[in-house]
């Protein structure tokens, strides 16, 4: 991979970075508190443990979706139609950087970052993994990583459809992403926008 591949990946993803770091901040504003209830709606299983986890809000996905909708389109301004960004862009190789387009990618963007992150919670609650929380011992740092790459499968596999890429520039991609999400979570604890660094 080399230091072009790494600008093409982080100008491409810089929406989907604003959309994470705000939406934190989103669900942590004392409004639209209607919205701060769980996707499942407290559901259990048989296993007496929540579907998903008091974590997953509707606030949070629509968090997402709106954040999306608003971030693509303000980064294609700030790309434009030429000069390094633009041309940095994975959205803009095969499509003109157009508002209506940008609009459809946040609102793919934002789907994506939010449904991806679905599963990971559903695993988690069934092998006892409470909300906020994270597993002890040797698999921890497998549930860290997979905690902080699920949201961007989904964000990369969007990009796929406009711009094609090799399985292993994919899972490079992904691990890259993986990183920085961690990077940016460090940085929200500390700043006192997360509970748990993990």
């Amino acid at each position: 991979m080399t230091f072009s591949d790494l600008a093409n990946m982080y100008v491409s993803l810089a929406p989907v970075i604003f959309m994470g770091i705000f939406n934190m901040i989103w669900c942590r504003l004392p409004v639209c508190k209607a919205l701060a209830v769980p996707i499942d709606g407290g559901f259990h299983l048989r296993d007496g443990r929540m579907l998903l986890g008091v974590n997953k809000t509707w606030k949070g996905f629509i968090g997402y979706v709106i954040l999306g909708l608003i971030f693509t389109p303000v980064w294609g301004v700030v790309c434009g139609s030429g000069g390094v960004l633009f041309s940095l862009n994975f959205l803009y190789v095969s499509h003109a950087n157009t508002f209506l387009y940008n609009l459809l990618m946040g609102l793919l963007l934002g789907l994506a970052y939010a449904l991806f992150e679905l599963p990971n919670s559903f695993i988690k609650r069934r092998i006892g993994i409470e909300e906020g929380k994270n597993i002890t011992g040797f698999k921890r740092p497998v549930f860290v990583f997979f905690d902080q790459a699920d949201s961007i499968i989904g964000c990369v596999l969007v990009i796929c459809f406009v711009y094609p890429m090799s399985v292993l520039f994919f899972l490079c991609y992904v691990l890259v992403g993986a990183a920085t999400h961690i990077v940016i979570n460090i940085l929200l604890y500390l700043a006192h926008l997360r509970r748990n660094m993990f």
